[in-house]
């Protein structure tokens, strides 16, 4: 049997992915360490919150003792480690939050690691593993062509992509020095249900809905690469199962799109689904292009080949049905949607818990 520790479980990517692994994992129990910080929402996984499979625990992931005790406990043998600040524009004017989570709070995760589990050659065929989720922004910005690959070299452009690339580089260290069974998964922008609001997609399709200003930053014209987050999930399960150990693996969706053309895209089927604005206006009518922000990327785009190649991973959901799953999954979870955007999902939590740092358990 595994014991799973999954940090960050109540955020966009960890709720996904906990979902999934509930859904086709055999002989496994899983621990899911959230801060319940802003953007960690217990309603996300509120409806399978009674399967004898999982366990809840509020908790910091800097909290050491915490942890430790949570490796004893459950006699921990695989992490799954979400937990970080991941919002640029947040770690531009407060970076002292992503250089805590995300460095510190990722070394506390690896030391509890590396007590419970030997740091000796042994600890390699152990079967036990310390997968990190990171990002695709630790390779800096591309020109018009070109890829990112597994091994390009780190160049990070803001606070919270430097703080990515030192936890990526704080988790290889660990393999090298002490032989703890790391992987490294740097994936592209995911999009999909339960995404707080303040990213791209959710917001444009939330102001959309309101008629409310549809801001772009710049000319529109930066590049991403778009990842339905159920194949982000899907490739982290695969490189969890079969990936070599120390080694990082490019998860991307093979989708580059100019953030004008998603902003479009939205709009246009937001018309199609619900109607036009007042006035006859079509949405496209309610973006506003505004100033850029510091340190603004202009392109990523990654080349997965490498998981593909070797493990036989590569995304399912093309940006097109991704998108309309995903301005589905908002227009039928609009109560969802309301108590992120005014914080009553927060008094949900304090009415299950009464307000404690709390720890739930099955038997």
């Amino acid at each position: 049997m595994k014991n799973i520790l999954v940090t960050g479980g109540c955020g966009f990517i960890g709720a996904n992915f906990i979902r999934l692994a509930l859904a086709s994992l055999d002989n496994f129990r899983l621990v899911n360490l959230d801060k319940l910080t802003y953007a960690g929402n217990p309603q996300n996984l509120a409806d399978i919150a009674d399967d004898p499979r999982y366990r809840f625990v509020q908790g910091d992931i800097c909290d050491a003792s915490l942890i430790e005790q949570l490796f004893a406990d459950e006699q921990i043998d695989t992490v799954v480690h979400f937990a970080a600040e991941s919002h640029v524009d947040r770690s531009i004017t407060g970076p002292a939050a992503f250089i805590q989570t995300n460095i510190l709070g990722t070394f506390v995760l690896l030391e509890a690691a590396r007590k419970a589990w030997g740091d000796n050659q042994e600890s390699l065929q152990s079967g036990r593993r310390f997968l990190h989720v990171s990002t695709d922004e630790v390779y800096g910005s591309l020109g018009a062509t070109g890829y990112f690959t597994e091994s390009t070299s780190y160049d990070p452009r803001s606070p919270y992509s430097a703080s990515k690339a030192s936890s990526d580089h704080l988790v290889s260290a660990y393999f090298h020095t002490y032989n703890l069974p790391i992987l490294i998964t740097n994936c592209s922008n995911n999009y999909g249900p339960y995404q707080f609001p303040e990213k791209l997609i959710p917001l444009v399709i939330n102001n959309a809905l309101q008629g409310k200003d549809l801001p772009v930053y710049g000319d529109g014209k930066n590049v991403r690469d778009w990842l339905y987050v159920s194949d982000h999930c899907k490739g982290i399960l695969t490189v969890l199962e079969q990936g070599t150990l120390g080694e990082t693996y490019n998860i991307g969706g093979n989708t580059e799109k100019q953030n004008i053309e998603v902003v479009t895209t939205i709009c246009d089927l937001l018309d199609e689904k619900v109607g036009v604005l007042a006035g006859d206006n079509p949405r496209r009518s309610l973006i506003k292009f505004v100033k850029d922000r510091a340190g603004h990327d202009r392109r990523y785009a990654i080349d997965a080949s490498k998981i593909k190649d070797e493990l036989g991973w590569q995304p399912t959901v093309g940006f097109e049905e991704g998108i309309r799953r995903t301005i589905e999954w908002y227009l039928e979870h609009s109560d969802w949607v309301g108590s992120v955007m005014d914080g009553s999902y927060q008094e949900y939590y304090q009415k299950m818990y009464d307000g404690r740092p709390q720890v739930t358990s099955r038997s």
